[in-house]
């Protein structure tokens, strides 16, 4: 028997998975939206979902207990969080028989945490993008289905952003006839392997110290993972002055 969805989406991702499953026929219980975000893109959003009104709650009073009362009255049996800026708490992560199945985009157990993107390149990690059942950790849950990403020297913080999106959509609709239908394979992750980096750290990571030694490699590899115009850059300070670098790196042509 077909599932019925909660359904948590945000940004372009979370616009093509609600066109994605209404367009699949699924059951979608309600919509989530964030409240954060843009007032047009959560607009196109709930176009695309065509959910009916009284079924579109947002984040901002998502623990309200009128909310979770009207939530549990749905009967969810999965929430998918289609690129999802939030953390769910224990009333939500409990609520659907199946779980919350989780967009994160890192090759779990690598990259745990934040800015995948920049980590992925700063330590020369395994890229990909993973679905994954969320539990009481910080993306420690089991994966569920996995698809690697091949990266390159042309690769910045910004094309792996680019990629995973991409990538992670493609995966969903891959998976989604096992998806709709609760087949749901488990794997447990080694913790043991991989990494996990908080939010603070990119910062201090991406600090040039002009008088320390880099191989070429570690230089370029932080250089361009924090490209990503107009987010920070890597940067360095000198006499009272900081200075922001930006890298691009293109195939040399050959020439006769």
């Amino acid at each position: 028997m077909a599932l019925t969805l909660g359904l948590f989406a945000t940004g372009p991702v979370g616009r093509e998975i609600a066109r994605f499953v209404r367009e699949q026929g699924a059951k979608v219980g309600c919509l989530v939206l964030d409240s954060g975000e843009e007032a047009a893109s959560r607009e196109a959003i709930r176009a695309e979902a065509a959910i009916d009104p009284t079924r579109v709650f947002y984040s901002d009073d998502l623990y309200q207990p009128g909310t979770l009362d009207r939530l549990r009255s749905l009967r969810l049996d999965l929430i998918v969080l289609a690129w999802w800026p939030y953390i769910l708490k224990s009333p939500l992560v409990e609520m659907p028989s199946a779980g919350c199945l989780n967009f994160h985009p890192s090759l779990l157990p690598h990259n745990r945490g934040k800015h995948y993107n920049f980590w992925a390149l700063v330590e020369e990690a395994p890229f990909g993008v993973t679905l994954q059942l969320i539990d009481a950790g910080v993306d420690t849950g089991d994966v569920v289905f996995q698809a690697p990403i091949e990266t390159t020297w042309e690769d910045t913080g910004e094309t792996l952003y680019r990629k995973a999106q991409a990538e992670i959509v493609r995966l969903f609709k891959e998976k989604f006839p096992d998806i709709r239908e609760g087949r749901l394979p488990r794997k447990p992750q080694d913790l043991s392997r991989g990494s996990f980096h908080k939010a603070h750290e990119i910062d201090q990571a991406s600090k040039l110290e002009l008088g320390r030694s880099y191989t070429a490699r570690q230089l370029l590899n932080v250089l361009r993972a924090r490209t990503f115009p107009p987010h920070p850059a890597a940067w360095f300070e000198d006499q009272g002055k900081q200075y922001e670098v930006r890298v691009t790196i293109t195939p040399k042509i050959k020439r006769d």
